[in-house]
């Protein structure tokens, strides 16, 4: 199954409502990159190719689901959200696309309005996509994750972050790749740069919304090697897990996430999953409408994140 997300934000269109009018289209806001972000790498990425895929961002879509979406990522950045009153937390957001292009917008800026009036201080990730000529392209975007995740402990005193509360949320194809953090933060898929390296990866927490398990879902390279089938990769040092995912999803079966939940509770890693009956794919943190139950994961998610957090400190 190869994932078609343009045919399935058409087919949601009717369930487009923002929640809030903070969440509104604001071109002043939209922007990529933000004014204060983070590049990865001082140099060309690895696995570069002789010739470097073009930048092409694009406003894609009708109202209210028009977005920004991004295409020919040759220099990933990580854009930087502060909210008003940090309370330490900090959340590593990367979005989907089916790696395809990057929903930099829905599943990332939306992500910032939503958790820093929380007090979370958020990082969206525009990772470099495998199709777009880089060799060996399986491991590019878990490089660019491993990397952001490093340098943003690297800086945690600027941005006023503890730096084991660090987690990750990843959307649909971004789900994907922020089980493969949880689980691959230790493969070593890049040479070392600098001191930055030395930091460990691993999310303190994995935040999985409608998201891909198995990298043969993708079909990019050598996505469907076993080590890309992140649920067989859970084990005792996977962070904590939550889960959120509609039954009615048209792209991603609810299986995927399924299948990630069983292998955290045989592996005793904590997990929580809330399966909502309506709500398709691609909804992201604003695009529910707020009689749908699945509108409130945010919510959920912010407790759960609070709760996991507060469990660690005692333990």
């Amino acid at each position: 199954m190869r994932i078609d997300r343009r045919t399935l934000i058409g087919g949601a269109a009717g369930l487009a409502t923002l929640t809030t009018d903070a969440l509104a289209h604001d071109a002043a806001t939209t922007a990529w990159p933000p004014r204060e972000h983070i590049s990865l790498w001082p140099r060309r990425p690895p696995n570069s190719p002789r010739r470097l895929p073009t930048p092409d961002n694009e406003m894609s879509g009708q109202p209210p689901r028009r977005e920004l979406h991004l295409r020919g990522v040759a220099e990933p950045v990580v854009g930087v959200y502060r909210p008003e009153r940090p309370d330490g937390r900090a959340l590593l957001s990367l979005p989907g696309g089916g790696y395809r292009f990057l929903s930099v917008e829905n599943e990332g800026i939306n992500v910032a309005r939503t958790f820093t009036p929380k007090g979370v201080t958020v990082f969206v990730l525009a990772y470099r996509l495998p199709g777009e000529g880089w060799l060996e392209p399986q491991d590019v975007p878990l490089q660019d994750a491993q990397r952001a995740m490093r340098l943003i402990r690297a800086r945690a005193a600027d941005f006023a972050i503890d730096p084991a509360s660090l987690g990750v949320v990843g959307f649909s194809a971004g789900g994907l790749l922020a089980a493969s953090i949880a689980t691959a933060w230790l493969d070593p898929v890049y040479e070392k740069i600098d001191a930055a390296d030395d930091i460990v990866a691993r999310p303190a927490y994995a935040g999985l919304v409608y998201p891909v398990i198995s990298g043969d879902m993708m079909r990019v390279g050598a996505l469907g090697a076993a080590r890309f089938d992140t649920d067989r990769r859970v084990n005792r040092a996977t962070p904590p897990v939550f889960i959120a995912h509609a039954l009615d999803d048209p792209v991603v079966p609810a299986a995927q996430p399924l299948a990630m939940m069983a292998a955290c509770q045989a592996a005793q890693v904590p997990v929580e999953a809330h399966f909502f009956q309506q709500g398709g794919h691609g909804f992201g943190p604003a695009y529910l409408p707020p009689e749908l139950p699945g509108s409130r994961w945010p919510e959920l998610f912010d407790l759960w994140i609070r709760r996991t957090l507060a469990s660690r400190t005692a333990g």
